[in-house]
């Protein structure tokens, strides 16, 4: 085992910051011994201690290395509530729970990575603090995975992980896991990099601690309390800059310190000094202590000409600023029985992007370009404008007044009718700049936001609650024209209203045409779907057809008989898909004849629409049915499953294959004679090592 990843060393860790009894995290690698192999210790251990990086409290360094037994058996859980207290358990369960979430950057996987994200900020945000720790492992490891699975883990880890601990604020694991996953995704460019600061460290270093020792003796002279460092840039950022066509001697921000002092105001003071002696880069100034960024970080940010005419990138921030920009949540978050109005309101900024997401999906809006919006965001950083009352919001670069009134509320956008910057009227496709004074004019008047807006919006969330808009608009006018139809057609039948849609008749409808509410009604009628004479029909006409038995348009060309009837015609039900050998119902329809359910089917109980049926004892006919095949195994086993099944002869119609918890899962669609054949081909696949289980699909 690496020594560096020992329980000594994870205690040593841990005492550098907190004076608190160790018990509970030695109870808990002892406890881990019994079930982890030396791998799997160490990969707890490396957690547990990439933790202690971003100063975790006892109960998140305990539950770290504890959670992943849950996946080795459900009997450990009996074992950790029986040995650990209930607040462990909970972040156990809760880290658990977010490890089992499929990483993808498809947007459905997306948005419910997300839910779980504020689900786990509600209840503790340790629960996502381990979270990130744990994929900082197994980037640092990912060496040992084959190498197209080590590049699927780093595009995850850089275009979904990395994202949520920028957004959280932790920056330190977000620059690792940048800089180790283009590692992965574009070695040559990292070790590139790697090789021209190892080549210019010595001129850096030297640079660096002259600077150092100037700006010292200008503190110093004033008599301020501070601390200063050397900062390192990170590869990625190098490549981001690279990336856009700047030369590697051209990053001037190669050359970085940070000054911590112990108030706001000795920040300003300590900028003041910095100017008198180093003349500064205007346009290089950022204030974002007045102006934090949206995940909660502050600090000052001046570039000016140092030591050798050298520019220098400095950046100046209280201890407690530094914490924050480090450690992000983890610096100033009140764990559940602390939390106050102040960090509630920090949190709820933090989640505002998350939030976000997961109200376009809901929503039913378009979410394609959502990864794109983050990395755009991370590439071009983002500018900060103002109300005329002085209130600041974030706004990527490119933002138009049109993003700005939504961002600062949805009906403020669905109202505008212009905008002002500046105290001047601008058209709404203006580019906005940093530190402009937007104000947006509105009428409740307004007709609404126009479609050209989507041209002109530079955010997607801006897009997608235009678009929500209109889909919202058009469904209310199609609800109207669907009441009005059937309004039409009662008319003309000479019918009233409120007779046909009595409460007693409105269940009987809303039951047999599947609709939650009138309102679903409306709409179907509205779309087409069908007509104000089936509604109608439902009430004032006899609620079951009568088959005519001498009919001959149909052939029974089934393996079933329908009380002695031959020519019906006869269909087998998609929801169930009966096979010879099943118990049987015929559910006579309107328009269709009769179709055949198994006697369990949910969607035939209690129907007054049934009539007797039966298989004939010699079936000729193969019938089409579906299985689920549950396996064990993370790699695919599909060839050698479809060859057990080819062997007995079995033709697949189709394959649909799901990557759950983990784990291959498979849905077949084939056909067969019987239900017996049916059990023939469990017995087969059950044989296979990897196969858990098999069940039959049915709707």
């Amino acid at each position: 085992m690496d020594e560096s990843y020992t329980i000594d060393s994870l205690i040593n860790n841990i005492k550098k910051y907190l004076d608190k009894d160790t018990s509970l995290v030695e109870d808990a690698y002892k406890f881990s011994l019994k079930y982890f192999d030396d791998i799997e210790i160490k990969e707890i251990l490396e957690t547990a201690n990439i933790l202690t990086i971003v100063y975790a409290d006892i109960e998140t360094i305990t539950a770290s290395l504890l959670y992943k037994l849950l996946s080795k058996d459900k009997e450990i859980e009996k074992e950790l509530n029986k040995n650990f207290p209930n607040e462990i358990i909970r972040i156990v369960n809760g880290a658990y729970k977010l490890d089992k979430i499929i990483y993808s950057t498809e947007n459905e996987y997306l948005v419910e990575y997300y839910k779980k994200i504020i689900v786990g900020m509600t209840e503790d945000v340790r629960v996502i603090m381990i979270n990130l720790a744990s994929r900082v492992t197994l980037m640092r490891n990912i060496k040992n995975k084959p190498k197209d699975e080590a590049k699927r883990i780093a595009k995850e880890s850089l275009e979904i992980v990395a994202p949520i601990a920028h957004h959280l604020g932790i920056y330190k694991l977000k620059s690792e896991l940048e800089d180790l996953s283009l590692k992965v995704l574009k070695p040559d460019v990292y070790y590139d990099i790697v090789e021209k600061l190892n080549s210019t460290k010595k001129e850096r270093d030297n640079l660096i601690n002259k600077m150092t020792l100037e700006v010292k003796e200008l503190l110093d002279s004033h008599s301020i309390n501070y601390e200063i460092k050397g900062r390192s840039k990170s590869i990625y950022s190098i490549y981001n800059k690279l990336d856009k066509g700047r030369k590697f001697n051209d990053i001037y921000d190669l050359f970085a310190l940070r000054i911590m002092v112990n108030d706001e105001s000795t920040c300003y003071l300590v900028l003041g000094l910095i100017h008198s002696k180093f003349k500064p880069i205007p346009k290089r100034f950022k204030d974002f202590i007045a102006m934090p960024k949206s995940n909660g970080y502050q600090s000052l940010h001046t570039t000016v000409f140092g030591v050798e005419n050298t520019l220098f990138e400095i950046q100046i921030r209280t201890f407690l600023m530094n914490e924050v920009a480090e450690n992000g949540l983890a610096a100033h978050w009140s764990y559940k029985e602390n939390r106050t109005a102040d960090n509630l309101s920090s949190t709820d900024k933090k989640l505002e992007f998350f939030k976000t997401v997961i109200d376009n999906y809901q929503n039913k809006v378009d979410t394609n370009n959502i990864m794109l919006e983050m990395k755009d965001t991370k590439m071009h950083g983002n500018i900060y404008v103002f109300t005329p009352k002085g209130d600041v919001f974030e706004l990527p670069y490119g933002s138009t007044p049109i993003d700005f009134a939504y961002k600062v509320h949805t009906k403020v956008g669905e109202q505008m009718v212009g905008a002002v910057v500046n105290n001047k009227i601008v058209p709404l496709n203006y580019v906005l700049e940093d530190n402009d004074v937007v104000k947006i004019n509105t009428s409740k008047s307004s007709t609404g936001p126009k479609l050209s807006w989507l041209k002109i919006a530079k955010l997607n969330q801006t897009k997608n609650k235009i678009k929500a808009y209109f889909q919202k608009e058009r469904k209310e006018e199609i609800i109207k024209y669907g009441e009005e139809g059937l309004d039409k057609y009662l008319r003309k039948k000479h019918l009233i209203k409120k007779d046909l849609l009595s409460l007693e008749n409105i269940k009987i409808i809303l039951k047999e045409l599947k609709c939650k509410d009138l309102n679903e009604l409306y709409l179907n009628l509205g779309n087409n779907k069908y007509s104000p004479k089936t509604v109608v029909d439902l009430i004032y006409k006899e609620d079951s057809p009568k088959i005519n038995k001498k009919d001959d348009k149909y052939k029974n060309n089934t393996d079933i008989n329908v009380s002695g009837i031959d020519n019906v015609k006869v269909n087998i039900a998609s929801c169930c898909l009966p096979l010879p050998g099943d118990e049987i119902v015929g559910f006579i329809t309107k328009s269709n004849g009769i179709t055949i359910h198994r006697k369990e089917c949910s969607n035939v109980i209690n129907s007054d629409r049934l009539v007797d049926v039966k298989w004939l004892k010699n079936p000729k006919n193969k019938y089409l049915t579906k299985i689920r095949i549950y396996t064990n195994s993370n790699t695919s086993t599909l060839t050698e499953i479809i060859n057990k099944l080819s062997n007995i002869g079995l033709v697949i119609n189709n394959v649909i294959t799901n990557f759950i918890d983990l784990k291959y899962n498979y849905v077949l669609t084939f056909k067969v004679a019987s239900n017996l054949e049916l059990d023939n081909i469990y017995k087969t696949l059950l044989k296979l090592s990897y196969v858990v289980d098999v069940e039959r699909v049915i709707k």
